[in-house]
């Protein structure tokens, strides 16, 4: 892993002289006993190096106990004098040429979008100057950053322009993980019969998961036009010509809140009691259990431009599962809960921080999280619970089971391990969270996520926009 080291001459008497390289770049400077700089390198033993000074030029040599020599990391001429032994110093870490005094963050950032940086499409006003922080002078990303949405109803790279344009930086669709992106983790899936629920280009955000063979409820509204009986102006008896074919439907996915709701309710709950064939008689007993479904975003609300928190894809999932207990008896059982507050969100997300901190020339393995959020019950909740998770994970040799992921197996992923160790969630005070109102019921949270211990809602910091949370997080980092 990456450390920082010190120059010190080696035996008494000696002098400091001048390391040039980088293409001349003045990497390390030494008066007398003291040293002004440091040099990043690559190494995996406390070894010293030693740099014998010539006339010209020199070609460092490694040390008699066998320490890899500086050549692979020390590009352009050199010209010293004296004789260095150069120490890793784990109190400081540093980049390169110009930049060698500046730290290499070991943390990584995860940031909500709907409250924290934006309401609605008006940014808030701290984000930009919060972001500039996260970047150089070059815009490239100084911290490894990705951004955590349970919003569904965009494609990656349409939301990664999005922010570019609302932060002026640039952002690309690999730092985006949407509600549904876990979804490809869900391979046993992709050849299905699936049903999509929701809003925005639903068809190509599941083909680009890994899904080929879907349909939607407008799809089956209009080859069944008599099942969606609701609206009297638009309701018809006569198919359209010619009838549109529904295959058999094998699985249900629901990826945000729908714009009809009661179409989408009642043309849901049929295809469940028809075990997915809705060209079939009525079974005289719905089938049970049901179709496998597969649900993204559990939000119950969300911060909009209104002054008051809106209604989520969660409060959509409650009408569901009371419209089936009531009509069948059973409960609705999800095969996947993915967004927040999930688990396999947050270890998504990670696998994307540390992809993310590889892009940066980061190559030591990230070990803190900080998820930044405005809603207690979804972004709060969601990373205590991941960090339970972690603490779980590490202290048992078996396979840990996820809420809201029945039966999935993370060793079947190409990234199989968990780097975090440590998890810290940041509460910001410009979205759905309010004080002034008084603490929200425990049953905010999903169904299946209760009950919920009241140390999971607590958060490890609190700020009151992102620009704080920034600099709350750098002064406890030491990172600037």
């Amino acid at each position: 892993m990456y450390c920082t080291v010190t120059v010190t001459p080696v035996g008494s008497g000696r002098r400091g002289g001048q390391v040039q390289g980088w293409e001349g770049v003045t990497a390390l400077l030494l008066t007398g006993l003291g040293t002004t700089g440091g040099l990043c390198i690559q190494r995996p033993r406390n070894h010293a190096f030693l740099v014998q000074g010539c006339a010209d030029s020199c070609s460092p040599t490694c040390d008699p106990e066998g320490a890899p020599s500086l050549e692979e990391y020390w590009k352009g001429p050199m010209t010293t004098t004296g004789l260095f032994s150069l120490q890793p110093d784990p109190e400081r870490t540093c980049l390169t040429g110009p930049d060698a005094a500046k730290k290499v963050p070991n943390f990584g950032l995860l940031f909500d979008i709907d409250g924290v940086i934006v309401r609605g499409k008006r940014i808030l006003p701290t984000a930009p100057e919060a972001f500039r922080l996260l970047i150089d002078e070059n815009g490239k990303f100084r911290v490894p950053t990705v951004f955590v949405t349970n919003a569904g109803n965009l494609l990656r790279n349409d939301k990664a322009e999005q922010l570019s344009k609302w932060l002026d930086i640039e952002i690309h669709e690999d730092q985006i993980i949407m509600a549904h992106s876990p979804l490809k983790m869900f391979d046993q899936y992709f050849h299905k019969q699936v049903l999509i629920s929701g809003q925005g280009p639903t068809q190509e955000i599941a083909h680009n998961l890994g899904f080929t063979n879907t349909t939607t409820v407008d799809d089956v509204r209009q080859a069944y036009p008599q099942l969606d009986c609701v609206d009297h102006k638009r309701r018809s008896l006569k198919p359209p010509e010619p009838v549109p074919i529904i295959p058999k439907i094998d699985a249900l996915m629901l990826f945000g809140e729908p714009v009809r709701w009661e179409t989408s309710l009642q043309l849901l709950i049929d295809v469940l009691m028809m075990g997915g064939d809705l060209s079939a008689p009525p079974p005289t007993s719905p089938p049970y259990p049901h179709l496998p479904i597969l649900a993204c975003n559990m939000d119950l609300q969300w911060m909009a431009e209104a002054p008051m928190p809106r209604f989520g894809h969660g409060a959509f999932l409650l009408c569901l599962e009371a419209l089936y207990k009531k009509v069948t008896g059973n409960d609705l059982i999800y095969t996947a809960l993915v967004g927040k507050p999930s688990e396999i969100t947050y270890y998504h997300a990670e696998t994307m921080v540390q992809h993310h901190a590889r892009s940066l020339g980061i190559s030591h393995p990230i070990t803190k999280l900080y998820a930044i959020g405005d809603n207690i019950h979804t972004d709060i909740f969601g990373m205590n619970l991941y960090r339970e998770y972690v603490h779980r994970h590490r202290g048992s040799k078996k396979s840990v089971a996820m809420q809201g992921a029945r039966g999935f197996d993370l060793s079947t992923q190409d990234f199989k391990g968990l780097m975090a160790e440590q998890c810290y969630s940041v509460l910001v005070r410009t979205g759905v969270h309010n004080e002034e109102c008084g603490s929200q019921l425990p049953e905010h949270c999903p169904r299946d996520f209760l009950p919920v211990e009241a140390k999971l809602q607590e958060p490890s910091l609190t700020a009151q926009c992102v620009l704080e949370a920034i600099h709350t997080i750098y002064r406890q980092e030491d990172f600037s």
